[in-house]
């Protein structure tokens, strides 16, 4: 039966009665509920939701400091969590969390890294902010940009192993490229000449003009350099023709 007490005692008691619940439970939540038509409660919850009981199995009535059997709190309703992570069904904005999965306090997936995959399916955690990450969470890797096979200079003025600004120019984006790959490559430059003057002279032009590439790449940080020179014994246009003789007088650099 209702242990009845008079209304300057309940009110005396109330605080006390409060105090005692929480901490009994901690932090929990309040229902209120009726009884044969009187009104009984608020009631104090714990985080499932259960009416809280003295050892005597009474559930407490925080406000009057009245307890009363749990027969007769029957219409205490406690708060539903459908989903059992811990925020209630009324404040979820993820009602559907699978189980053991780490929410914030809407009771949806944290992600922690604000990479757009909850912590649970990310095995990149501590991503950087505004890093592109993969399915995983993971960063995705740029495109690292190829370097080409073989490059070639060509048009040298006649008798001159001086780099103009275009082959310069050219250089340049090769060491950019270069710069960006993970291996470590080498270079084979090989300087070429075309037919006119003796062979002896054209070989020795032929190194000097392999060897102002290899300074110029040199002095923008590569190693791994090699040069030869082949004179004019590989041409590839006609040295007959003043166009032909042009692109002979050439660098290629090849990657190797």
């Amino acid at each position: 039966m209702i242990k009845k007490f008079n209304k300057s005692a309940a009110a005396a008691l109330a605080p006390v009665s409060l105090a005692v619940s929480l901490a009994l439970v901690g932090v929990g939540a309040v229902n209120a509920g009726s009884h044969g038509g009187a009104s009984f409660g608020p009631y104090l919850n714990d985080a499932s939701g259960a009416v809280v009981t003295t050892g005597a199995g009474e559930c407490w009535d925080t406000t009057g400091g009245i307890d009363m059997p749990m027969s007769q709190c029957g219409d205490v309703m406690p708060v539903k969590d459908t989903d059992g992570d811990g925020v209630a069904d009324d404040k979820d904005k993820c009602p559907a969390t699978p189980s053991g999965v780490k929410v914030n306090a809407s009771g949806c997936p944290l992600d922690s890294d604000a990479d757009g995959v909850v912590d649970s399916a990310d095995r990149c955690p501590g991503t950087p902010r505004g890093a592109k990450v993969d399915a995983s969470g993971c960063v995705i890797p740029k495109a690292v940009p190829m370097a080409p096979a073989k490059t070639t200079l060509d048009r040298f003025e006649f008798d001159s192993a001086q780099l103009k600004n275009a082959m310069k120019a050219t250089l340049d984006r090769v060491v950019g490229i270069l710069e960006s790959t993970p291996a470590d490559e080498s270079l084979e430059i090989v300087g070429h000449t075309d037919a006119t003057g003796p062979d002896v002279y054209n070989q020795r032009l032929s190194e000097r003009r392999a060897q102002s590439v290899a300074d110029y790449l040199a002095g923008k940080g590569l190693s791994n350099l090699s040069i030869r020179g082949m004179g004019e014994g590989e041409p590839v246009g006609d040295n007959a023709t003043r166009d032909g003789r042009a692109s002979n007088r050439r660098v290629d650099i090849s990657i190797k």
